[in-house]
């Protein structure tokens, strides 16, 4: 769990949020003496878990933490290692692999994936992946998910125009299909 300030003596908390979300999925609890719904807002848009406006007691504070190391523990029973066809996705190691083969992913894409690969067989719509992965800000932009899903299916399918993992739902957006692994 990260606990950020947004008093930050050489900068602006806000502006590490979405660092910080492009290399771990820790929860972020913001602390802050700015308590305007805006800031709050702000926070939580792009990317923060929690906000705690100061003065806070002690026992809140606690109270929240335990709330967020709670989430993680759940959302960290999903398995740390995923198979599907050829592919072995390692999520603690961040790695993938195709045939043996290590694959490299950007953390775009390696964040595409694994949203897709939790929201399995569900239809998931552009502006779900959009929101989830380049967050609120890039809700209009669905050339990047066009673009960044032709990579992982070059990357990741036997063959990338007729994919078996990474579908297209027309006019929604994309389902991750899981079919048995042949490893």
């Amino acid at each position: 769990m990260i606990l950020l300030d947004l008093g930050l003596p050489d900068g602006d908390g806000l502006s590490l949020i979405p660092r910080i979300r492009s290399f771990s999925l820790a929860p972020i609890l913001v602390l802050s003496a700015r308590g305007r719904e805006e800031d709050k807002i702000a926070a939580l848009d792009l990317g923060a878990d929690d906000f705690v406006a100061k003065p806070f007691s002690a026992g809140e504070l606690h109270a929240r933490i335990r709330a967020g190391l709670r989430r993680l523990r759940q959302s960290a029973q999903v398995e740390e290692v995923y198979l599907f066809g050829e592919v072995v996705v390692d999520f603690a190691k961040r790695s993938v692999m195709r045939a043996g083969n290590e694959v490299h992913l950007t953390p775009t894409e390696f964040k595409l994936l694994a949203t897709l690969i939790e929201h399995r067989e569900k239809v998931l719509t552009q502006r779900f992946l959009l929101n989830a992965v380049w967050g609120p800000q890039s809700l209009e932009q669905a050339q990047y998910l066009r673009v960044y899903m032709k990579q992982l299916r070059q990357k990741l399918e036997v063959d990338a125009a007729r994919p078996k993992f990474l579908r297209t739902e027309t006019g929604v957006g994309y389902r991750f299909v899981p079919a048995a692994s042949t490893l």
